[in-house]
This record gives C-alpha cells, sequence and structure tokens, in this order.
C-alpha cells in the first residue's frame, strides 16, 4: 500500500491541465459496446478506475488500440458474451463501481447481462434501483442471485416506455438512455439526470445514429434506431479535479492558473467558491487564481450562516463538498457543509480535527466549520485516505500544513486523480511517494 510524504506550508505557482472527467469516462467507454464499428475516445484520463474499465472491455473481447496518450479506439465487434460466466469477469467488475454502465448496452444490443455487485468507495448507501427499475420497464427481466449477482435478459428487442425516475441518478440514467436508443418504439424519461457528462453521452450516441431530444434537460425523449455507427467523441476536462485546484491555490495562498476548464460546463462551482471569499478570474477559457493570504465566507443577506449543500444539476456536485470543507478550514467566519446524498463522506473530518481544523460534526450528512482565517495553521499527521474525494482534500490539507505528513492507502487517490504528486510537484509541491 503506498502513500505520501507532504511536507506542507509552501506556496505553489505556475500552470496546471486539468485530466479529463472521471465520472464521463466511465459512461462514455461503456458506450461503444453499442456498435459494432470503430469508436475513437480522446481525453482519456490516466486513473486507475478508468484503465481497469478499459482492461474489463478488452477482456470482453472488445479491440482496443491507443492512438496517444489519452487517446483510444474502441471496436466491439467480437464481443464474447460467455466471458461474463468466468470468475475472472465476477472479479473484474465486483472491483470497480463503473461496470454498472455496461448493463444497459449489453442488454439493448445483445439481449442479456450480468454483474456482480459493483465495487467503488465506501461512503454510504450506493443503491442501484433506478438503474434495473428503468431497464425493467423498457422490457428486461431482472433476477437476483443471492444478494450481490444480477442477471437481466430480453426476448427480443427492448421497446420503448414513459418513466418518471425516483431519483436523478446520473448513471442510472446513462444506463436507461443508453439501452433506450436501441429499443422498438419511443422511451419518455422524465426526472432525467441533465449533468453535463450525461449531455455528453447523450450527444455522442447522436452521432453515432440515436435520436435523442431534451438533452440539457430532465425530460428526455428517445427515438429507438435499428443500430448505431461508429464516431470520435472528445471528453471534458474534469470539474471535480478544477475545483480541487482552486482549493488548493487558496488553502495554500499560491498562484495558479488552470486551464482549459471548459468554464460554461463548471456550473455553480466557480460562484461557490466565490462564496468563500476565494477570488477568480476568467482569462478565456483559463481559471487564474490569485495568491491570497485572507479569504472570507460570505453571509446570508439577513447575517445568519452561510451553508453550501450538495444538489442534482445544475446545484453543486456532491463530489466537491470534501474539498470545500477542508477549504473553509482556513476562511474567515463560519460555513454550514450540508453532505445529502452519501451519509459517510464527511468522516474524514476527525482527521482534519487532529491537524487543529475546528469542525463540529453535527450528523452523518451535517459540518460546520468554524474557519480559523489562517491565524492558525494546520499541523501534519500520519491518516489514511477513505474514498477519492476525501483523499484529494487530505492531501489539500497536507499541504497548506506545518511541517510533515503521511497519507496512507493513496490508491485511493490514483483512482480518480491522474499523476497527482508529479503534477503538483511540478508547481513546486513537495510530495514524495513512499
Amino acid at each position: 500500500m503506498a502513500s505520501f510524504e507532504v511536507i506542507g506550508g509552501k506556496p505553489l505557482k505556475g500552470e496546471i491541465v486539468p485530466q479529463g472527467a472521471k465520472n464521463e469516462a466511465l459512461q462514455i467507454l461503456c458506450a461503444v459496446l453499442l456498435t459494432d464499428e470503430p469508436v475513437t475516445i480522446s481525453n482519456i484520463p490516466d486513473i486507475r478506475d478508468v484503465n481497469k474499465l478499459i482492461e474489463l472491455l478488452r477482456d470482453m473481447g472488445v479491440k482496443v488500440g491507443k492512438l496517444a496518450t489519452d487517446t483510444y479506439r474502441f471496436q466491439a465487434d467480437d464481443v464474447h458474451l460467455d466471458y461474463l460466466d468466468t470468475p475472472e469477469f465476477v472479479a473484474q467488475a465486483g472491483a470497480l463501481r463503473g461496470s454498472v454502465m455496461i448493463l444497459g448496452p449489453m442488454l439493448a444490443r445483445f439481449g442479456k447481462c450480468q454483474l456482480p455487485k459493483p465495487g467503488g468507495d465506501k461512503i454510504g448507501r450506493r443503491p442501484m434501483d433506478t438503474h434495473f427499475l428503468g431497464l425493467e420497464k423498457l422490457g428486461g427481466k431482472l433476477t437476483l442471485e443471492g444478494t450481490d449477482f444480477y442477471r437481466i435478459s430480453t426476448e427480443g428487442r427492448l421497446h420503448g416506455a414513459y418513466m418518471l425516475l425516483d431519483e436523478a441518478s446520473v448513471t442510472g440514467t446513462a444506463n436507461i438512455v443508453m439501452g433506450a436508443v436501441l429499443a422498438e418504439g419511443t422511451t419518455t424519461i422524465y426526472n432525467a439526470a441533465c449533468e453535463p457528462y450525461l449531455q455528453q453521452l447523450c450527444k455522442m450516441l447522436v452521432r453515432m445514429g440515436a435520436k435523442i431530444n431534451g438533452i440539457g434537460s430532465n425530460l428526455l425523449t428517445i427515438e429507438g434506431v435499428e443500430r448505431l455507427g461508429g464516431t470520435e467523441h472528445r471528453m471534458l476536462p474534469d470539474m471535480i479535479e478544477i475545483g480541487s485546484f482552486i482549493g488548493l491555490a487558496a488553502m495554500t495562498g499560491s498562484e495558479i492558473t488552470i486551464k482549459d476548464c471548459q468554464i460554461p460546463e463548471l456550473g455553480l462551482i466557480p460562484d461557490t467558491f466565490r462564496k468563500l471569499g476565494i477570488q477568480l478570474e476568467f482569462r478565456g477559457d483559463d481559471i487564474y487564481v490569485p495568491a491570497q493570504d485572507h479569504y472570507e465566507i460570505a453571509t446570508y443577506l439577513d447575517g445568519s450562516i452561510l451553508t453550501i449543500s450538495d444538489h442534482t444539476w445544475p446545484g453543486l456536485t456532491p463530489d466537491l463538498l470534501s474539498v470545500i470543507l477542508v477549504v473553509a478550514t482556513q476562511a474567515k467566519g463560519t460555513v454550514l457543509i450540508h453532505q445529502k446524498m452519501f451519509e459517510s463522506r464527511l468522516f474524514f473530518v476527525d482527521k482534519l480535527i487532529d491537524m487543529g481544523a475546528q469542525i463540529i460534526l453535527c450528523d452523518p450528512h451535517r459540518a460546520t466549520v468554524i474557519g480559523l482565517d489562517k491565524r492558525t495553521r494546520l499541523h501534519g499527521i500520519t491518516m489514511t485516505s477513505p474514498d477519492i474525494r476525501a483523499g484529494v482534500a487530505l492531501l489539500i490539507a497536507a499541504l497548506s500544513a506545518n511541517g510533515r505528513s503521511v497519507i496512507e492507502n493513496v490508491e485511493q487517490i490514483d483512482r480518480g486523480y491522474q499523476n497527482i504528486d508529479k503534477r503538483l510537484t511540478a508547481l513546486g509541491a513537495q510530495i514524495r511517494r513512499l
């Protein structure tokens, strides 16, 4: 198990380019199963979760060619359906949360799929009901073996249906969309997720020949087609990484320029950091974060304490709340962080308290942060990364802290952040991988 040794308390400076979007990649890569023609995808991040999904597709029979560092060509013209019956598939798919995204494409094109309960971060309950309820409405027949193995199949083509999703699940919507594009008839999905990454998937499918109306809204209408063709697709930059770099600059008092951010796709992220008092300047498609000695949390107009919470798009993504919480520890003022979606995601705050942060964990979903206004810096400790987002939040805390920190289990960070130690070292950070 690898660790990072971090010597903190030093300002950074320079330019950094965000990686391709992890959460988009897990959907886009599985969409190649919908056609037997070549699909070329660029700006793919070189991270553990994505590489494992590419490996899974290759073992399923998808031809994979690496054209450049971040560009691959995929062709699913000889998918090995019998591989899904092997122990190797069960082990691979069970270790990877993104494996759930093969359900819709496999059911739509081949009429069946099976899957062990997917892995991923231990951040609370992550039910798959939306995926299966939607695919069942399209004609899929689900059987559950034990508590952790799913089989779904259909006789003939899937058929269009109307559905009102009980939650606007991004991955659930993506799976249903990928099933519906090859279904017979029209599918209407109300309360659909409309995040930029889901929009990217829909736009890619349209270029492949799908007929989808309402992209960008929570009401999608899909007219099924007989087959899809190949295409080329470039993924968006990772909005979570962009937000992480903004938070890093503020915490360490650094001057950083984040390049090629696709700013119109960031939603509330820039304004949320501005509410914490962080100065941002848009320079074309780059975000310039100046060095700040202090930043002050805003209040509501009546003077009451600011609450920052996650919500479905266009609300704030829950994946950034860990970073925002850490950044608030060195602000002037108080903020309530409300993580609505996952009941275990705030459980890393004990490590921040050990570093000297003033945080009250109100319950599994809420934490009150009393900012130190940089009068008292955090101090380095030894800690363990519990999940991807908490891991990078702890890394940001360590880089801002006085002294030496050790972060263990950094494989969690590697799952979502590409060569993060080398990229931050190029900005002047002192990070050593042990």
